[in-house]
């Protein structure tokens, strides 16, 4: 059975004197009813895929809607003539979270971890620490085990479903994940995984799903790239030492109450937030032109 709490999940690693992530991979193994090898083999399978769907931007593509596209290209090329903060790793985690988001706007194949709409936060922090680091890519499948643990916790007290918890539950969850991903990464116990958790989701707590003229492009793409930068500074935090006081499981349920607690609009309908703006209504009206446009000639 999947863990129900992190602190469950804690204290199995605990008990078992094993690494979170083995502890994890024994669970999916048992619940998938799969052998350790058939679970390793889909984890490198996916760990490829987010490779893949970074190495596949195409700075000249557009969505349909004509609304996504070239974006991080554009922070890529800003980045290398030294116009930015932040230095280089930094801006290679904003343009691979806007990459890697352009392309599910494009319809090119993404990952989704853990919905399509969150699919730039993993690997917007995960590839570029590859590429400063020399990380191996088995030590990447293990801290996706770590990040696929916490996120089935919060899919199970939860939800990870913007039309159920607003994007809290999309953005907010991968950026929860990616921080427990990063923190295992960089060494830390189970214990600071949960509080890169905690502080994540935190940080996001409360965070609505407004997709203008409901599609997952705006202002999705650009979320990303904030649930990939606090995964970034929630890691750092925890590695650091810095607890949070709310264990991660109350995090969790307390993000379950705030998005019951949600108005409908604020949930994907695209009838409140950002959907409902003045400027939005115009780029619905003529997306609305467009379409009949196109589907009279």
């Amino acid at each position: 059975m999947p863990f129900q709490s992190v602190k469950q999940l804690l204290e199995r690693a605990a008990s078992e004197n094993r690494p979170l992530w083995e502890t994890i991979l024994e669970d999916d193994s048992h619940s998938q009813n799969v052998t350790r090898e058939e679970s390793l083999t889909r984890m490198r399978y996916f760990w490829e895929a987010m490779k893949a769907s970074v190495e596949s931007y195409n700075p000249k593509d557009r969505s349909n809607s004509g609304l996504v596209g070239g974006d991080g290209e554009k922070v890529r090329l800003a980045s290398e003539e030294g116009l930015l903060f932040g230095g280089a790793f930094f801006n290679e985690v904003v343009t691979e979270a806007l990459k890697v988001s352009e392309c599910n706007a494009c319809m090119k194949r993404i990952v989704a971890m853990p919905t399509a709409g969150s699919c730039g936060v993993i690997p917007a922090v995960l590839v570029p620490l590859v590429n400063e680091r020399g990380i191996s890519d088995e030590s990447i499948i293990q801290a996706l085990y770590v990040a696929a643990g916490f996120g089935q916790i919060i899919a199970t007290r939860s939800s990870i479903s913007g039309a159920e918890g607003g994007c809290q539950a999309e953005v907010g969850t991968a950026s929860a994940m990616a921080a427990t991903a990063l923190t295992h990464l960089g060494g830390g116990t189970g214990l600071m995984c949960s509080y890169a958790c905690a502080m994540a989701l935190s940080n996001l707590m409360g965070l609505v799903c407004d997709p203008i003229a409901g599609l997952v492009e705006i202002p999705c793409v650009q979320r990303n790239v904030i649930g990939a930068v606090n995964a970034l500074a929630c890691a750092n935090m925890a590695l650091a030492g810095v607890e949070h006081k709310i264990p991660a499981d109350e995090v969790i349920d307390a993000m379950r109450a705030v998005g019951d607690s949600m108005s409908s609009d604020l949930k994907e309908t695209a009838r409140g937030g950002l959907a409902s703006t003045p400027a939005a209504r115009v780029i619905v009206r003529e997306l609305i032109r467009k379409n009949q446009f196109h589907s009279e000639h």
